[in-house]
């Protein structure tokens, strides 16, 4: 009923640059609350951003600085802007969205499939 599918991770050098897009569609009454998290091998998955319908951001403190999160509310879409990238900022990023579908009207929760970002050299 709704998709959320993420582009634009991959292989990067440490001190560099990529940019995360993730599009939710399908059956869409309205999105609340967009974010991404990630997961390292052998660690839990962890919040990274969160960016609410009116623009209020929320960062985890080991990306504050280096990571900035934005949506586009007319495309139903969210971008993680990753600067300054870490070895330690390797792993499987997803999107997380909370929205209310046209076929139930209550808030659930969605998650994309996941994209790898890699930092070394």
């Amino acid at each position: 009923q709704v998709q959320l599918v993420e582009s634009g991770g991959g292989l990067v050098q440490p001190g560099g640059s990529l940019r995360l897009s993730c599009a939710a569609s399908g059956r869409i009454f309205s999105i609340n609350i967009m974010g991404w998290y990630r997961q390292a091998p052998g660690k839990e998955r962890e919040l990274v951003a969160f960016v609410t319908t009116g623009g209020t951001t929320n960062y985890a403190d080991s990306v504050k600085g280096r990571f900035t999160i934005s949506r586009d509310n007319a495309k139903n879409t969210v971008y993680l802007q990753m600067n300054s990238l870490k070895p330690e900022d390797t792993a499987v990023y997803y999107c997380n969205a909370r929205i209310v579908t046209t076929t139930a009207y209550t808030l659930n929760e969605f998650w994309g499939q996941g994209t790898q970002v890699t930092v070394s050299s």
